[in-house]
């Protein structure tokens, strides 16, 4: 059986520049297309998310999502509600909350209206995200399906 060796999510986008802006502001690296597509790629660390423009896509009706682990979440809320508050649009990224499935949770929603959800395992983590495993009793990556 041939081995999964990395996933990277798709979003669509209306605008590409205002897109790879907005990824930037975030702390990824973006790097543009050099094709005859307006795409881009945003790498974070581990995470790689690709932005596809779609002029008529309409936020409000936007389900993109993606799911990401995080060493901690609270950090990552700050930073990320520093980099976008005053860069006028509305993107918000919510305070993070304890869930019952055993992780410390937020989310962040861009321009277009992708959602990123973000969260680290609770009562553990740096040590727990570090290891890729979760704390005791904690929600784990292979039990989302």
């Amino acid at each position: 059986m041939a081995t999964l060796e990395a996933a990277a999510t798709v979003f669509p986008v209306i605008d590409i520049e205002r897109a790879m802006s907005h990824y930037a502001s975030l702390g990824f690296d973006v790097t543009g297309y050099d094709g005859d597509e307006a795409y881009a790629y945003a790498r974070r660390d581990n995470v790689r998310i690709h932005l596809w423009e779609a002029p008529t896509l309409d936020p409000a009706e936007n389900f993109a999502s993606a799911f990401v682990y995080v060493d901690d979440a609270d950090e990552l809320a700050t930073e990320w509600r520093r980099a976008t508050d005053g860069r006028g649009y509305d993107s918000p990224t919510s305070d993070p909350v304890d869930t019952e499935y055993g992780l410390r949770e937020g989310a962040h929603v861009d321009p277009d209206g992708n959602l990123i959800r973000f969260a680290h395992p609770l009562g553990g983590r740096r040590d727990a995200a570090a290891s890729g495993g979760a704390a005791a009793g904690a929600f784990t990556p292979a039990e989302s399906n």
